[in-house]
């Protein structure tokens, strides 16, 4: 018995000295991989890493890890040629083989959120006549004004926010526009408020999945396979 009793308190302290060590080794994995993220996506700060499972040290034996969660701010992403600034994106990456005697790692699969500010939006649309906001009910209001024979037209207006081109692009188009019986104006003011922009400079291997306006901005939800992490 007393052998016994003996050996069960020795498993107690090796398995205590056992986790201690997988979390000191997970603590540093993190933050390595935070480094190199953000050099790998020229971000202002280091993102947060969570490396989920246990124990770590096996997962690193093995060269995979179960699943690493990540979130960023200001990744730059880019709507046909013009800058836009991601307020915060977070993302759960699965399977994440380490590659290149670990200076690398890539994802199986990804799923994601990413938030676009209206300002940003408003600088992409590429008028500084047109503003966009956020208009309640999952609509955008988007305000922009023409000019009819000397007299100028300003309209706000719910539009629709949507996915095109395989979800490479957002396109935004008014529900409805006040044409005030004024031959034209309607398409004129549509010319205006109504674009579609292509978007790109999210990190390797997300695609956009679907969006959702929001008091804060564009909620666009990212899905992907491959995904770099880094390197």
């Amino acid at each position: 018995m007393r052998a016994l009793r003996i050996l069960l308190i020795l498993v107690v302290i090796f398995g205590g000295i056992f986790v201690a060590a997988d979390r000191l080794a997970v603590n540093y994995a993190e933050g390595e991989v935070a480094s190199r993220v953000r050099t790998s996506q020229g971000l202002s700060a280091e993102p947060q890493i969570d490396i989920k499972g246990f124990p770590f040290l096996t997962q690193l034996l093995g060269k995979k890890l179960d699943q690493v969660d990540v979130t960023m701010d200001g990744v730059e992403a880019s709507a046909d040629g013009k800058k836009l600034t991601v307020g915060q994106m977070t993302a759960e990456l699965h399977d994440v083989a380490l590659e290149n005697n670990f200076s690398s790692a890539t994802a199986a699969r990804a799923t994601g959120t990413a938030v676009i500010s209206y300002d940003d939006l408003t600088r992409a649309a590429g008028d500084e006549d047109v503003k966009l906001a956020y208009g309640g009910n999952g609509k955008v209001k988007v305000t922009g004004s023409v000019s009819v024979l000397g007299r100028e037209f300003t309209r706000s207006v719910l539009s629709s926010v949507s996915l095109k081109n395989n979800g490479k692009s957002i396109a935004v188009r008014a529900d409805e526009v006040p044409g005030q019986g004024i031959p034209g104006l309607e398409g004129m003011i549509r010319k205006k408020i109504d674009f579609e922009r292509p978007i790109g400079g999210l990190p390797n291997g997300l695609v956009l999945q679907k969006i959702t306006p929001v008091e804060t901005g564009m909620e666009i939800g990212v899905t992907g396979t491959d995904v770099h992490l880094a390197g």
